[in-house]
Parts: C-alpha cells; structure tokens; sequence
C-alpha cells in the first residue's frame, strides 16, 4: 500500500472507468441534441422560404389597406360636399318660399282691397278722398287760427 505507482494505476483506472459512465450515460443526450439540433435546421430553412413571401404578402396588403384609406377619404370628402350643395339648396328653397308666400300674401291683400273697391266704389273713389282730405284740412284751420289771434 506504500507503493506509488499502485496507486497512480488505481486511479488512472476509476478515473477511466468514471469517464466511460458519464459518456455512457450522455450519450443519449447527445443523440437528442443532435436530432434536435437537425429539426431547428429544418425550420429555419422553412423560414427562410416561407417567410420573405409572407413578407411582401404582408407589405401588399398595407399597401392595399393604404389605398382603401386614401378612397374612402375621397368618398367621405365628396360625400360632404354633396351634404352642403344639399344644405345650400334647402337653404335657397327656403329663401324662395319666404318670398312666394310674402309676394302672395300682398296679392291676397291686394285682390281683397279692389275686390272691396269694385263693390263700394262711392267710398273709394278719387273725390271722395279729395273731399275727406279737404274736410279735415278745414277742420284743421279753424283751431290754429284761434290759437294764433
């Protein structure tokens, strides 16, 4: 038990025979990775095929999206300016029908007076008129000549 090289044999050899278990034991491991290692290959080459289609796809349909915007801005902006020729229409509708019923109103007012004209025409007359205007400058006279005298 003194000897040396005994013992340098002795652990030369657990140490061969610990390096052999742990090698035993990873090499399911290994062959784990290494089937791992081909099917994270496999889809990175998938990818790499898949992905740059997937892409422009991608690229296209925001273009797309883009242009679907830039028509319904247009529809919106057209849409409003239909709404405000329609406002100023009612508006101007408005407007005439304002100045129909007041010009009818007048013809109304118009019609009564010579439909009432036509059936007393002593009372409206020309003279008659003259006549009241005089009477009621007459009337008029007597009371500021009083006053001035």
């Amino acid at each position: 038990m003194t000897e040396p090289l005994f013992w340098l044999g002795l652990s030369l050899f657990l140490v061969a025979v610990s390096l052999t278990a742990v090698l035993i034991a990873a090499l399911p491991a290994l062959q784990e990775l290494a089937r791992a290692a081909r099917s994270a290959e496999k889809l990175f080459d998938t990818l790499n095929r898949e992905f740059p289609p997937t892409l422009e796809v991608i690229r296209l349909t925001g273009l797309e999206i883009n242009q679907l915007t830039d028509e319904l801005d247009r529809g919106v902006e057209t849409a409003s300016a239909v709404v405000k020729q329609v406002d100023r229409g009612f508006n101007t509708t408005k407007q005439q029908v304002q100045q129909v019923t007041t010009n009818t109103h007048r013809l109304v007012t118009g019609v009564k007076a010579a439909w009432q004209a036509w059936k007393n025409p002593r009372r409206y007359s020309v003279s008659s008129l003259q006549q009241s205007t005089n009477s009621n400058q007459l009337n008029s006279k007597p009371s500021s000549q009083t006053k001035s005298v």
